[in-house]
């Protein structure tokens, strides 16, 4: 069971966030061919009113898990944290890497990790930790703020790129920083659409050509967590014409949604916010929610699960 709860927990990281200089060092870490990389700011989302409103859903049980899994590895990830970062490699590899910068206790996380059973041997003067069962999967701290974890190859790749590359190109790097610049949590992809997920052959139903969205080349997207909270995305394609295409598409599905005003009111409440527009070969979106909207969201959601789940008398 301590297996279980130290490799676990270890992955969990993923819930939380990250700074700009931060994120500039991690990024260095990540491969050269990732495809997909996501972040998360977990300091300024903490503090933000959403982020205050989700700590506060929290059952007593997770909070205990937490507090136990903080005990014996002196990292609490509710105060410790500051950035996670995921980076998924080439396409087809099913490779995989998680970053995070925080307060991390290496005696205390290094004594669990081996009490718990785990293998670790070191690599370029850095221990990896594995579990004997699974031991193509890893972890391991590069310095008390810096935690690697994923598959056995990338957690080896990251601890070389720290002193000698190879890294993601310039051009990858700047959006990079741009979007930490200004978001809490990101998502940018490196490669087209196409090759992330197969090819659609659906054709086009009410006037939605869904063909446009494997001729995306790049999409980033973020979000603000202020209040209201800002969601803005682009998308890049290779002609203006396939740009107002999509554009259209997505401004088509906003006002569909809408008109589902009574069989959904909050969906179609969240549509009518949507901004889209093309310029050029890039389609713009954003829309924003104001914080109290989406607790309700979120509190209708669990009424519902609840009623789902509740027995029959």
């Amino acid at each position: 069971m301590k297996a279980t709860i130290c490799f676990s927990a270890t992955f969990l990281l993923i819930f939380a966030e990250v700074s700009p200089a931060a994120t500039s060092q991690l990024a260095n870490l990540v491969m050269p061919d990732a495809t997909v990389i996501a972040d998360v700011n977990v300091t300024s989302a903490k503090a933000s009113p959403f982020g205050q409103y989700v700590n506060g859903l929290v059952a007593p049980k997770e909070q205990q898990q937490l507090q136990q899994f903080a005990a014996m590895t002196g990292f609490d990830p509710r105060t410790d944290l500051s950035e996670v970062m995921v980076a998924t490699g080439a396409t087809g590899s099913k490779t995989g890497l998680l970053l995070a910068t925080g307060a991390f206790n290496i005696t205390a996380i290094a004594n669990a990790a081996t009490s718990a059973g785990a293998a670790s041997p070191v690599y370029h003067g850095v221990t990896i930790y594995s579990d004997p069962k699974h031991p193509e999967v890893a972890f391991a701290l590069l310095d008390s703020s810096t935690l690697l974890a994923g598959d056995l190859a990338s957690v080896k790749g990251a601890i070389d790129r720290e002193s000698s590359g190879p890294h993601l190109p310039a051009s990858i790097l700047n959006q990079i920083a741009q979007l930490a610049g200004s978001e809490d949590a990101w998502v940018l992809t490196t490669v087209p659409v196409s090759t992330l997920a197969p090819p659609s052959n659906a054709p086009a139903i009410n006037g939605l050509n869904f063909q446009a969205l494997q001729k995306v080349q790049q999409v980033s997207a973020g979000v603000k967590l202020a209040d209201p909270v800002v969601v803005s995305a682009q998308a890049q394609l290779d002609t203006a014409q396939d740009a107002a295409t999509l554009a259209g598409m997505v401004q088509l599905l906003a006002n569909m949604a809408q008109m589902q005003a009574q069989k959904n009111p909050e969906v179609a409440a969240l549509a009518k916010g949507v901004t889209v527009s093309a310029s050029g070969t890039t389609v713009n979106l954003s829309f924003s929610v104001a914080e109290a909207q989406i607790q309700q969201l979120v509190q209708n959601h669990d009424q519902k699960a609840n009623v789902q789940v509740a027995p029959k008398k």
